[in-house]
């Protein structure tokens, strides 16, 4: 007599959420030697902790919005367990090297404000055929630094003119945006030198803790890691 034993439930463990972060310096981490940055802080807390989600730090100083469009498409196929594959979220930050004048104070901006409204709209249209998105804006510079690198000078009127298309930009299309150059500005002028690098430009160790804080405060944030897998 054949006997069958007591059936069982096989549970299958969640996959990990994988998640991109694209962009400029912001995303890179570039000036905080002790945590390499909010995306490597977050990547850590994600690698130790209870779901494991996967998240690469796809970011290039310097980049620009066109630059970043550019690459989009192509970068994730290349990363793992994404490879062939689309994200399940997408993180972007970029825009602040659309916004300096270039050799003097009043010379043009290095994007001129038309083509970058045209080219933020892109870059968010394509990601959000790939995946949700979220988007981390810009944080305010110090003027007084400036120029950066002999050359760009950057300035908080163009950057809120910029961020604020970027901004309208995301509301349009439904897409989370955090508004860290508000954020900041609301902290105080001493607060924001305090959390900079020499260069004016980019954040300290502080100040990337600090966007570390405000990014796993933010509610859309949150509610991305709550409800995955819907």
């Amino acid at each position: 007599m054949q006997t069958f034993g007591t059936r069982q439930t096989i549970q299958f463990k969640p996959q990990p959420l994988k998640v991109i972060a694209i962009g400029d310096s912001l995303i890179y981490g570039y000036g905080d030697r002790e945590g390499g940055g909010w995306v490597e802080r977050l990547k850590r807390r994600w690698m130790y902790g209870e779901k494991e989600h996967v998240l690469y730090n796809l970011g290039i100083r310097g980049d620009r919005t066109s630059q970043v469009k550019e690459r989009l498409a192509l970068e994730y196929k290349y990363r793992g367990e994404l490879r062939n594959r689309y994200p399940d979220r997408i993180i972007i930050s970029v825009g602040v090297n659309d916004s300096p004048r270039l050799g003097r104070k009043a010379g043009r901006n290095l994007t001129d404000y038309d083509k970058f409204c045209q080219d933020i709209e892109e870059l968010l249209n394509q990601a959000q055929q790939l995946c949700p998105v979220f988007f981390i804006g810009m944080i305010p510079v110090n003027e007084e630094k400036m120029p950066f690198l002999d050359c760009f000078y950057y300035n908080r009127r163009d950057q809120y003119r910029y961020k604020e298309a970027t901004k309208q930009a995301c509301e349009a299309l439904n897409i989370p945006y955090l508004d860290t150059f508000d954020l900041w500005t609301s902290r105080g002028e001493n607060w924001i030198k305090n959390h900079l690098c020499e260069d004016g430009l980019h954040p300290n160790v502080q100040g990337y803790q600090s966007i570390y804080q405000d990014i796993i405060q933010w509610q859309p944030l949150q509610l991305m890691i709550e409800k995955y897998p819907s």
